[in-house]
């Protein structure tokens, strides 16, 4: 089943001569419960495709479809609405509110949309991250590896149709990257969340059951990943 579809999208910068075509008639499907690395050099375009997908910003043409949704045919208020309730961001710098704890940080988008919390899957969600004992803590009194589980965990909270990570463990040491990447295949795995994460490390792309690779703004391949990384 389809939760995303992607036709001929493009984005352009400037004009005439100085007319840069960041991604150029891009296409492709993803299914529910897929996990998606985009991998490519730094200028390939994959960044400006996972901000248009988690519709940061808008193609110069094109069609962003999720689960149904035709996402850039929406107003902005429902453009907003769809930012909070369909997808989960998480970057590479976290972007926490320093004057809030962990549990404060992961529940802000749900309470935003004035909704209620789910306590029980909050307190799931905690075990899993393994931030049981940090609770109570503000960002600045945890670890870069404890503060990107805290944004995972934030990603979570709403139950988004699909999770974008931008470059994840890009601000992280090896041993946090490999927690990070484990607790994304959990999501997975556990919750048949869908992923799709940006990343210029092939061995991270490994992780994923699906590699799509982007250079000068065209996808030049997407394969299922056979690695034994993704077992």
């Amino acid at each position: 089943m389809k939760i995303l579809e992607v036709k001929n999208l493009c984005k352009n910068y400037g004009k005439g001569d100085t007319l840069v075509k960041a991604l150029d008639n891009v296409s492709f499907e993803v299914g529910v419960g897929e996990f998606v690395a985009i991998v490519g050099a730094s200028g390939s375009g994959k960044s400006t495709l996972l901000h248009i997908l988690g519709a940061v910003d808008r193609p110069t043409s094109g069609t962003v479809i999720v689960n149904g949704t035709d996402v850039f045919k929406q107003n902005d208020n429902d453009l907003a609405i769809f930012r909070r309730r369909k997808v989960g961001l998480i970057y590479q710098f976290y972007n926490l509110i320093p004057i809030l704890n962990v549990s404060e940080n992961m529940t802000l988008p749900v309470l935003l949309d004035g909704k209620k919390v789910d306590k029980e899957y909050l307190n799931e969600l905690i075990d899993i991250l393994g931030l049981t004992k940090r609770v109570s803590h503000l960002p600045n009194e945890l670890s870069g590896g404890q503060q990107q589980r805290v944004s995972i965990g934030r990603a979570l909270m709403a139950r988004p149709d699909i999770i974008l990570a931008d470059e994840p463990t890009g601000n992280l040491d090896s041993k946090s990257s490999k927690e990070i990447i484990d607790l994304l295949k959990l999501s997975n795995t556990k919750y048949n969340q869908t992923i799709i994460m940006i990343t210029h490390d092939i061995n991270l792309a490994k992780c994923a059951n699906r590699i799509i690779t982007i250079n000068d703004g065209k996808i030049i391949s997407d394969e299922a990943n056979k690695d034994e990384n993704t077992k």
